[in-house]
């Protein structure tokens, strides 16, 4: 089983690792691919495994996974949903299936919230999100109706994603933040000079996304015209040209550490997060039972000091090649 981790000062205990749900329902492969009862299949076995962190959010579909999600509790039966510490995003707007823009708008959050519990067929949310900064709208007032809901009842545990240093300030001062969620890893490192030195300060958790920089790091990757349009790597700068190139050799390391260890270049990625701090707690996402038991197994591996520094300098910031988002997503991140 795997052990726990404290996320924030709050008291939210979670399973070390979690599981990303997004791609079940979005952004990777094809509509075609997704085997809905692999998915269902999936979440059964993470809980068995005892990683129930299990995190998803309205705009997955849209709408879709959070229903996936229910499913999956509802088919193992009474009690699986107090097993589980179900994490939800909010802050889209949605236009024929697709998003549209962003809105925290406190009538929104508010409508927003009722469709997500709705949706995953429960009383309460575990811990609630912010998915992306509303620039038009104060964030004291996004947390104002974030608390509300606590206090009603609803939500439990307040988190924000993908947060600059001065909203995450703002927005703990309304009220106790508990986890900010950000794309952190090997792979990516902008949150180390500035980001996880506040958290620390503030008390608040890590929940890294794309903990294996969206598969880059397990060497299995391929560039980015081999992906299908709808798929999100076939966007994404550093899986193509001559990025892609420097980036296969950067992340070499990472296999080669595994090769070494006789473990996965996944196992190797995640342990790396998991060494950096008590208060981290990575989501990598799969949509299949091998690949959940391959990256839970990463919890038992313990890498040396040399090891962690071969790691550190091979992929430092500035050897990645390529920003890690496009302009338009790069332009919702509260940097």
């Amino acid at each position: 089983m795997l052990p726990t981790r404290t996320l924030g000062t709050q008291g939210l205990t979670v399973s070390a690792l979690g599981l990303g749900l997004m791609g079940m329902s979005h952004a990777y492969g094809t509509p075609e691919e997704r085997d809905e009862r692999e998915s269902i299949a999936t979440i059964h076995r993470a809980i068995e495994l005892g990683c129930t962190f299990l995190d998803t959010a309205e705009a997955y579909g849209p709408h879709a996974n959070e229903e996936l999600l229910a499913r999956a509790l509802r088919e193992l039966g009474s009690g699986a949903r107090d097993r589980a510490t179900v994490a939800t995003k909010f802050g889209f707007t949605f236009e024929n299936g697709a998003i549209a823009g962003v809105d925290s708008r406190p009538a929104h959050v508010r409508a927003a919230v009722e469709g997500s519990l709705r949706r995953l067929a429960t009383d309460r949310i575990d811990l609630l999100y912010q998915h992306r900064v509303d620039p038009n709208v104060p964030i004291e007032d996004v947390v104002g109706v974030m608390a509300d809901l606590v206090r009603e009842g609803k939500v439990r545990f307040l988190g924000l994603s993908e947060a600059g240093e001065r909203t995450i300030r703002r927005a703990h001062a309304v009220h106790p933040i508990t986890a900010l969620q950000s794309e952190y890893s090997l792979w990516e490192r902008n949150l180390e000079p500035r980001i996880i030195p506040l958290l620390r300060e503030l008390g608040i958790g890590l929940v890294p996304f794309a903990p294996l920089g969206r598969g880059f790091l397990t060497g299995e990757v391929k560039r980015a015209e081999e992906y299908p349009e709808n798929d999100f790597r076939r966007g994404d700068p550093r899986y193509q040209g001559a990025n892609f190139d420097a980036n296969v050799r950067a992340a070499g390391a990472v296999r080669d550490v595994a090769a070494r260890k006789g473990a996965t270049a996944a196992q190797v990625a995640l342990a790396w997060l998991l060494h950096q701090g008590e208060d981290i707690v990575p989501i990598p996402g799969t949509k299949r039972r091998a690949r959940l038991e391959e990256n839970v197994a990463a919890a038992e591996l313990r890498l040396t000091a040399e090891e962690l520094a071969t790691l550190d300098a091979a992929l430092a910031p500035g050897q990645i090649a390529g920003p890690r988002y496009g302009e338009k997503q790069m332009a919702q991140v509260d940097r």
